[in-house]
């Protein structure tokens, strides 16, 4: 069964500072708490964060910029390791940070296509199995076949959507909602987004959007300076 454990998650890392004759700014804002130990100055981004989730749960993240969210997502993600504390999950996890990762300009559409795959860890089964529907969904036609470089942003956009959105994830996190190319493709994007998100066991879900998070999650956590300040059963508490 899919779960997700957090148990008292600390990540601490060190501000590695350059010399400088430049006055400190003063309203300088740095995310987590700042301390000095000697000469070394370490940032909390983390500390004493817990929840679990079951299946079906669809956590909201919130909190200010600097609270730790994206970071707390790449701990999820297994992209940091933390600290002190663990994380336990028992699914696969996938995660969607930079729907653009891994394009190379100089290949074409087809080619990037089995990059991406190969990074998702698909076998070259799985990429050809996927490939004629992500081709379809991004209605690239012909250009599938030409230099990504000689895509306007939003064929790029949507080709970038279309495989990322192919994933079957069982643990999804997320940092803020995606959306795809013109206005003509964000109705089809916004459906395939909603499905996709239906086929995850569990969802976490960091946005500033906080009309999104009350229409798409069922649980709620906020963080402030690296500290969870609340965890709620009902998303309705979300203000």
């Amino acid at each position: 069964m899919t779960r997700l454990s957090v148990n008292d998650v600390g990540l601490v890392y060190r501000v590695r500072e350059r010399l400088t004759l430049r006055a400190p700014a003063g309203n300088q804002k740095t995310g987590g708490t700042v301390t000095r130990r000697g000469r070394e100055t370490l940032v909390t981004a983390l500390d004493g964060v817990s929840f679990a989730l079951a299946p079906g749960d669809r956590l909201a993240v919130t909190g200010p910029n600097g609270s730790g969210k994206t970071t707390l997502l790449k701990v999820l993600a297994g992209i940091y390791a933390p600290t002190r504390g663990t994380v336990t999950a028992d699914g696969a996890v996938d995660a969607l940070f930079d729907i653009n990762l891994g394009f190379r300009p100089e290949a074409t559409g087809r080619r990037n296509i089995v990059i991406r795959g190969l990074i998702n860890g698909w076998s070259q089964v799985e990429i050809n199995r996927r490939a004629e529907s992500i081709i379809a969904f991004s209605e690239l036609g012909d250009f599938i076949d030409m230099p990504v470089r000689t895509y306007s942003q939003g064929m790029a956009a949507r080709l970038a959507f279309a495989i990322a959105t192919s994933l079957d994830p069982e643990i999804l996190i997320m940092d803020e909602w995606i959306g795809a190319g013109d206005a003509g493709f964000q109705s089809k994007a916004s459906k395939r987004m909603t499905e996709f998100a239906g086929r995850a066991g569990i969802i976490v879900l960091a946005s500033h959007n906080h009309a999104l998070l009350r229409e798409t999650c069922n649980r709620w956590l906020h963080l402030e300076q690296g500290h969870v300040t609340r965890f709620s059963d009902s998303i309705d508490d979300l203000p």
